[in-house]
């Protein structure tokens, strides 16, 4: 059984940044592919990034490509999204989730962490 919990969110203006952090333990974390997804009012949850325990490769999605870095420490059990140049479209609660498959489709991910709150005033 893997947990995760979220943190890091807040509010912040248009053009500043944010760090998430999510804590791992339990399973294997090292193992999992480590995503992040977001979920902003009356709108389905959709992909942000994701990196894969293989290789440490990553994917972003379009919205965020050259905003958003994902990056796992290992030592830490601790997955990272680092947020610059925000903007109101960035408000979403953001989830961070463990999967063996890992890619942009959330039904590949297991467990999921309960979600931080961001928001980007404009």
């Amino acid at each position: 059984q893997v947990q995760l919990v979220e943190s890091g969110g807040g509010l912040v203006q248009a053009g500043g940044s944010l760090r998430l952090s999510c804590a791992a333990s339990g399973g294997t974390f090292r193992r999992f592919a480590m995503g992040w997804f977001r979920q902003a009012p009356g709108k389905e949850r959709e992909f942000v990034a994701v990196i894969h325990w293989s290789d440490s490769s990553t994917y972003y999605a379009d919205s965020v490509k050259g905003r958003f870095t994902i990056s796992r420490d290992n030592a830490k059990n601790t997955v990272y999204l680092q947020m610059n140049s925000l903007n109101p479209e960035d408000t979403a609660v953001y989830n961070c989730a463990a999967g063996r498959v890992g890619g942009t489709d959330r039904r590949n991910y297991d467990y999921w962490g309960q979600g931080t709150q961001v928001t980007v005033s404009s």
